[in-house]
């Protein structure tokens, strides 16, 4: 004879088991992937440079750019567009003295320069994220770092060179997991 819990138990290791056996006659959604298109999205960079795809740039190449896809956001000269339409300011450097995003820029913020040109690569412009060629992505991130004066107008960025920038606030933040570096 069953006791209560006996009962419960039963009823729980019989629900296990039809659980079981419905999620092995899965409904087979989607296709295998293969190594190739996992490799058109691996595109992940490390703040060492690790990653950084084969092409260059110069910030002349990247004002023409940034003139035709960044500006009506971003303003003419970086400081900031249209409020209302993204209005993220590029350029300057004054101290944080609170965590709003309005306060951050590339000068004062971000930590690493290989971050800016991913950043930039992946999800920029806002409207058409990875249409940016590599070239075009290593042009504009020099544009941006030579108009917050952190690069030469003449500097040229490409995988060697945009990992050797030093941010002004590389050493602002606290690595979460420093053994993970």
């Amino acid at each position: 004879m069953f006791t209560r819990s006996g009962l419960v138990s039963a009823v729980w290791l019989g629900f296990c088991l039809a659980a079981g056996a419905t999620a092995a006659e899965a409904p087979n959604l989607g296709k295998p992937i293969d190594a190739a298109e996992i490799a058109a999205w691996d595109i992940s960079i490390q703040p060492d440079g690790t990653g950084l795809p084969p092409g260059g740039g110069k910030a002349a190449d990247g004002a023409r750019i940034y003139a035709e896809k960044c500006a009506q956001c971003h303003g003419a000269d970086g400081k900031g567009g249209v409020a209302g339409v993204g209005a993220v300011p590029l350029v300057g450097g004054d101290p944080i003295t609170d965590i709003a995003a309005s306060m951050k820029r590339i000068a004062n913020f971000w930590p690493y320069a290989t971050t800016l040109f991913d950043y930039t690569r992946r999800s920029m412009p806002w409207q058409q994220p990875m249409t940016l060629t590599n070239d075009e992505a290593y042009a504009v991130t020099a544009y941006m770092l030579a108009q917050n004066k952190l690069i030469g107008e003449n500097d040229t960025m490409n995988a060697q060179t945009l990992p050797k920038v030093r941010m002004p606030n590389r050493d602002g933040f606290i690595v979460r997991f420093p053994d993970a570096m």
